[in-house]
């Protein structure tokens, strides 16, 4: 499989420019030079930073200067410590992953399509000179399957719009189901030799979300083990009401071990492959509600993986927000836990 060089081994920076407070306080202090140090030093090779439209234009499309300015800080911050990056629009006007954003309408509007497209040329405009260095991912988690064809459209216009200022830089595109390894057979053939197919794994889900406060069904209380059993996962999540959100696809009743990652990749290894493209997991991480033993197995079983199949990746997350690896909570852990990022 083509190789996705120079982003092979990353860390995201959730909670910055994304899922944080808009105020300066915050954007000018959750994330410092001394943070990108630090994870240069874990020897990574990128990180991924997800960005809210919201800091980058009004409400009605004007331009807001200091959120690009954040940008340009995130990659001057990185070229001073030897990282690429990768510049992921976590939220559009009109759309989010999350429900309780209250973005709607972007797959059925025409004039929010535009919004769309004007913003990811400015953000050609401005940051397509770093083309080495700096990777588009043009929108975050995808939700639903019925937005499939309109959003191979809606992607391949916005690519488009982005290679008259950016015709080199590397582009992120992931598929619906937020994201799913499995939707990337769905997704159009690559616009040109620079996309990149994207995916996020959180499996098993029970155990990489338990007792997630956001999740509607999910009981503070559960603590779930890893490894475990596909049967008995698939089992408790029915029990409490959770079980639409994943069913593992048959891939096997046995419990959770590298081979099971094998197994849930090796078709999108193959559609990468016949395709001619890389291969990329944005998104893979542990709640902070687990034991950090159990995380640490998890890690190494999914990165097992990733190596195997050549597969590239960006962990969940840096700090805080509920995944975060340089927190308190993963310290016993960390030492061991950086060596397989």
């Amino acid at each position: 499989m083509k190789k996705f060089a120079g982003f092979e081994k990353g860390v995201n920076l959730g909670g910055w420019l994304s899922q944080g407070t808009y105020d300066k306080k915050h954007l000018d202090s959750f994330i410092s030079e001394d943070d990108f140090k630090v994870i240069a030093a874990w020897g990574v090779d990128h990180v991924r930073i997800p960005v809210d439209y919201n800091i980058l234009e009004t409400e009605d499309g004007k331009i807001i200067e200091s959120g690009f300015e954040y940008i340009q800080k995130a990659i001057d911050m990185c070229e001073k410590n030897n990282l690429n990056m990768i510049l992921d629009l976590h939220k559009t006007i009109g759309f989010s992953f999350h429900p309780g954003y209250n973005e709607n309408g972007l797959f059925e509007s025409k004039a929010l399509q535009e919004r769309f497209y004007t913003l990811w040329e400015r953000l050609a405009r401005r940051f397509g000179r770093y083309s080495e260095n700096v990777a588009f991912e043009i929108l975050n988690e995808v939700t639903d399957k019925e937005y499939s064809d309109e959003w191979n459209r809606i992607s391949a216009a916005a690519i488009k719009k982005i290679r008259l200022y950016a015709p080199q830089t590397k582009i992120l595109l992931g598929g619906y189901w937020n994201n799913s390894v499995d939707a990337l057979a769905d997704l159009a053939p690559p616009y040109d030799e620079n996309v990149v197919y994207t995916f996020h794994c959180y499996d098993p889900f029970l155990f990489t979300h338990q007792a997630a406060y956001w999740l509607d069904n999910m009981p503070d209380e559960l603590r779930i083990s890893y490894p475990g059993n596909i049967s008995d996962y698939r089992r408790t999540m029915k029990e409490i009401g959770l079980d639409y959100i994943q069913d593992y696809l048959d891939v096997s009743d046995s419990g959770f071990d590298a081979s099971y990652f094998e197994k849930r990749f090796e078709t999108a290894v193959r559609i990468c492959e016949e395709r001619g493209t890389s291969l990329y997991c944005g998104e893979y991480g542990v709640i902070n509600n687990s034991e950090p033993e159990d995380a640490l197995k998890w890690f190494e079983d999914i990165h097992s993986a990733f190596e195997k199949l050549g597969i590239s990746r960006a962990a969940w997350t840096y700090k805080k927000v509920d995944f975060g690896l340089s927190d308190e909570h993963m310290k016993s852990v960390i030492d061991k836990l950086i060596t397989l990022l």
